[in-house]
């Protein structure tokens, strides 16, 4: 079990270190926009709103924590402190990623929950008389706190590593489609990524079509439309941008209009140019 659960959370690790969009808050694939993606859904959602202003931070401590958990229980270092860090990441990854997967045993958050709290009872029973101490690491043991440290030096070495085997994003290029006048009916929006790789709106409307970038000019947080308040809404600070003025911004602290993306309409099709 310590295999399986410490390679897998350094392959989590591994994986976000290696994603040029995981901590870019320009791509789709930015944790800013997981964690919007999660508001709809999560019962946590009033805890995630207030991440997603710090989300960088948040994906440098995730991906660093993921390293150190899974790097100490190969070692076999602090492992009740471990096993009890890796029940906290993948409950808290339950209530918001996986908390919408019916039916529940098609997501893995509870499996490894489970597992992780297997674990740490597991390793709890190795220890004589149970004792609660063994949970904090002798912090007065010299070769203690040198293990400990040479475990977090690894997982931040680990999380710089990834950015030497990042692969750029795939973005389409100006001219690329992308919506159909099928799925883009007269009053009707869609989410898409634009030419630079960055998140984007598209709206069509009588008169014809006309884009917006979704990144705030704020703090660069990613919009989304309000349909019933006709406008783009900030989830961070509130700024609002109304898509049928240029971008006008007409609440909270953005200092300029949200951007303007070209698209055109070209036979059947949507269009950037």
């Amino acid at each position: 079990m310590r295999l399986w659960l410490g390679i897998t959370w350094i392959y989590g690790g591994w994986n976000k270190a290696t994603d040029a969009g995981f901590l870019n808050p320009a791509s789709p694939h930015y944790i800013g926009a997981q964690l919007q993606g999660y508001l709809a859904t999560s019962p946590i959602h009033f805890i995630l709103q207030k991440m997603i202003e710090h989300a960088t931070q948040l994906g440098w401590l995730v991906m660093i924590s993921e390293f150190a958990i899974g790097i100490a229980v190969l070692a076999g270092l602090a492992l009740e402190l471990a096993a009890l860090g890796g029940f906290g990441m993948s409950v808290v990854l339950w209530l918001s990623a996986t908390w919408a997967v019916k039916p529940y045993f098609l997501g893995s958050d509870t499996v490894y929950a489970v597992m992780w709290l297997a674990l740490f009872f597991g390793v709890r029973q190795s220890y004589r008389g149970g004792r609660m101490a063994a949970i904090i690491p002798n912090l007065k043991d010299r070769r203690e706190v040198m293990r400990l440290g040479a475990v977090g030096v690894a997982a931040i070495a680990a999380s710089l590593a990834g950015s030497k085997f990042r692969a750029k994003n795939p973005t389409p290029e100006a001219g690329a489609a992308v919506a159909t006048l099928a799925e883009l009916p007269i009053g009707g929006t869609k989410n898409f990524q634009a030419a630079d790789g960055s998140p984007a709106v598209v709206f069509r409307t009588a008169a014809g079509v006309f884009a917006y970038s979704r990144v705030c000019t704020h703090q660069g947080c990613i919009v989304n439309y309000d349909a019933g308040a006709h406008l783009l809404a900030c989830p961070c600070h509130g700024a609002q941008f109304d898509p049928t003025k240029d971008g006008k911004v007409v609440a909270g602290p953005a200092p300029t209009p949200i951007a303007k993306i070209k698209v055109a309409i070209k036979g059947d099709k949507v269009v950037q140019i």
